[in-house]
């Protein structure tokens, strides 16, 4: 048997925790087309009730493709239209590698860790709705 077709598929979990008020939505696994739902619809709707940001935390992704950075893409316009600061984490090459060669890197910015993040949010109360990315 060809071991490529005996290995489990890396699903993509969500967990999504608020941190003093700060939606914070942890991936682990695998984003792309075969996600399937939303996986950060949740913690949109959870910036609606709370204002204070919201932080997309990569660190347990384990591949990352084009529509990974969409979502991302999406969900920081969906957060900068509401006036809340967005921050990514990422310190997984799986994850920053597509980043850089789209240079959405610049973009988005991702910081190490969470507690990064949350300093970074909590400096920045809001955020102007339009952007140059």
């Amino acid at each position: 048997m060809n071991s490529r077709y005996t290995e489990a598929v890396d699903a993509l979990t969500t967990q999504i925790v608020d941190h003093d008020g700060v939606v914070i939505v942890v991936l682990a696994g695998e984003v792309d087309m075969a996600t399937g739902s939303d996986p950060l619809a949740g913690a949109i709707a959870a910036v609606k009730r709370t204002s204070a940001g919201l932080v997309v935390d990569l660190n347990a992704v384990t591949f990352f493709g084009s529509s990974g950075i969409n979502l991302l893409v999406a969900a920081r316009q969906h957060a900068q239209s509401m006036g809340v600061p967005f921050a990514v984490v990422a310190d997984r090459p799986a994850v920053l590698k597509p980043l850089a060669m789209t240079g959405m890197d610049v973009c988005l910015a991702p910081f190490p860790s969470v507690p990064d993040a949350l300093t970074a949010i909590r400096a920045q109360p809001s955020v102007p709705p339009q952007s140059r990315c």
